[in-house]
């Protein structure tokens, strides 16, 4: 919990507890997310894929189903027990990786990603409400970093337990193993099961009073499955009709215009060469985020204003979304680059690269958070300065990384390109934090996660992936991206402009949204 000394709330040592349990939630969460990527030429060989599908179930068929879950369980996070809700999520999440190691195809394969994505929608929307009630927001910049950095631990841990177990295993048993598993399905089931076993201690810890860190104190929510089921109903094809419908003709007809340009949009993909699963697990992504916030702004006008009706907000998403999209392309193609095109093992790729990565991202966000906490006290939009530096320093290192032949400098060119790309996970994380009241930010959190998800999960991946099968050259797809790079640093410069007034009016203009509990 929090002391509170003088008027000023301090973290105690239970908090720096919570925020280390919840530090190896996300690295597990990372483990079981990025372990696909050490075993991606392994599936691609045994399941006959191509690097578009390697893409695909990496990035959409995980991130669309985690961004379209991560919003009604977010909305959970804000008025049921989050320890419980990371819990029961951490299981389900876990299980879902194991049974990846029982695929036959392709498609069995995409199913439980999509598993995957669904539990792991619990923990981040959660635990930033979590951390944003145990510690003060003069260090929940800080706070929120460390346990960023389990992205990057996480990630650097899966490769190099992936990488040791696959090429092991296939060395023991060249014809298959036990079961008749191959080295990839024996990594799923390795990095999964543990988990299973580590939801019963994160069911353990302490729920704080919501919002009491900032004299905001929220009471119980009388009925949080119901919230949850309403919100379920608003993002969840078919059933967006029927919720659009409750809100009257005009919410119906809107919502009816929204899925038919989606569908015009999705059609067009196809009559061009592109893959259906691709752009329709996209398009039903963007129609249920449309019909969300079309809801959203009847249901709860207060939480509509300061999260979709804040340009500050939504520039600070869509700022760190497209650094996540080249992020996310890295992380996952540095594995298969290496191994593919420098001739890397597997074992030695997953133990360089998941080290290096672990270390940089790790060192990085921190290094970050705290540099952005220093200067937001300095200027209120100062965490954005992090942010706009992270999308735009790293864009040499990575064009560096995937065109060289030497491994040394792919090695180091990765590292520095991740340590100053990770500079904005914290930051932008505190600063939509920031933006809403207490009772908001789970589903402040998942709309954060709408950008790391359908703008860099769900199509950096894939679009790299998708031009490399397309110029048989993983290198060519991954310098592809970097036209992003620009749009990224005008989006930060945005969000810094509109930081500072929109903080400074978040009570008045939740008030005028009509907030009953603000007076």
């Amino acid at each position: 919990m929090q002391t509170e000394t003088d008027g000023e709330y301090r973290a105690t040592g239970y908090a720096w507890y919570v925020l280390a349990i919840l530090f190896v939630v996300y690295i597990l969460n990372f483990i079981d997310r990025q372990v696909i990527s050490i075993l991606a030429e392994d599936i691609k060989r045994d399941l006959n894929l191509r690097d578009e599908d390697l893409g695909f179930l990496y990035g959409t068929a995980f991130g669309v189903f985690y961004a379209l879950f991560g919003i009604p369980l977010g909305r959970l996070a804000d008025s049921w027990h989050r320890v419980r809700l990371i819990s029961v999520g951490l299981a389900l999440w876990s299980t879902m990786t194991a049974l990846s190691g029982l695929s036959k195809n392709g498609t069995q394969l995409a199913v439980a990603r999509i598993g995957v994505g669904i539990g792991e929608a619990t923990a981040s929307p959660s635990a930033y409400s979590l951390i944003s009630d145990y510690f003060p927001k003069k260090l929940r910049g800080t706070a929120l970093s460390i346990y960023s950095a389990g992205i990057y631990v996480g990630a650097g841990i899966s490769l190099f337990i992936g990488g040791l177990i696959v090429q092991n295993w296939n060395a023991a048993y060249p014809d298959g193993g036990p079961f008749g598993l191959a080295g990839w399905q024996a990594a799923f089931l390795a990095v999964g099961l543990p988990g299973i076993i580590f939801a019963i201690w994160i069911a353990t810890l302490r729920e704080p009073v919501r919002g009491l860190s900032e004299g905001l104190a929220q009471p119980p929510h009388p009925a949080p499955f119901r919230e949850f089921f309403n919100e379920l109903m608003s993002i969840l094809p078919p059933f967006t009709l029927i919720g659009a419908a409750r809100l009257g003709t005009r919410a119906l007809v809107t919502n009816l215009i929204g899925l038919a340009v989606v569908a015009a949009a999705i059609l067009a993909l196809i009559s061009i060469g592109e893959p259906l699963p691709q752009w329709l697990a996209v398009g039903i992504g963007c129609y249920a985020v449309f019909s969300w916030a079309t809801a959203l702004r009847h249901r709860d006008p207060p939480a509509f204003a300061l999260i979709i009706g804040t340009p500050a907000f939504l520039c600070t998403v869509v700022a760190y979304g497209l650094n996540a999209f080249l992020s996310y392309a890295a992380g996952f193609w540095a594995a298969p680059y290496a191994m593919r095109d420098l001739g890397i093992s597997p074992a030695e790729a997953g133990l360089i690269l998941g080290g290096l990565g672990a270390v940089s991202g790790f060192l990085g966000v921190t290094a970050g958070g705290i540099l952005g906490d220093k200067l937001r006290a300095k200027h209120p939009g100062g965490r954005l300065i992090m942010v706009a530096l992270g999308a735009v320093v790293p864009a040499p290192f990575l064009a560096i990384a995937f065109t060289t032949d030497t491994p040394i400098v792919l090695y180091a060119c990765l590292f520095l390109g991740q340590f100053t790309a990770s500079w904005g996970l914290g930051n932008s994380a505190a600063t939509t934090q920031d933006l809403v009241l207490p009772r908001m930010r789970g589903a402040a959190t998942a709309t954060y996660f709408i950008g790391t998800t359908l703008l860099g999960l769900a199509m950096g991946p894939y679009l790299a992936g998708r031009i490399s099968s397309l110029t048989d050259s993983l290198s060519t797809g991954m310098l592809s991206l970097l036209v992003t790079v620009p749009i990224t640093l005008a989006a930060a410069i945005a969000a810094f402009r509109l930081v500072p007034e929109a903080e400074r009016t978040r009570e008045a203009r939740a008030r005028a949204a009509g907030e009953p509990d603000l007076v």
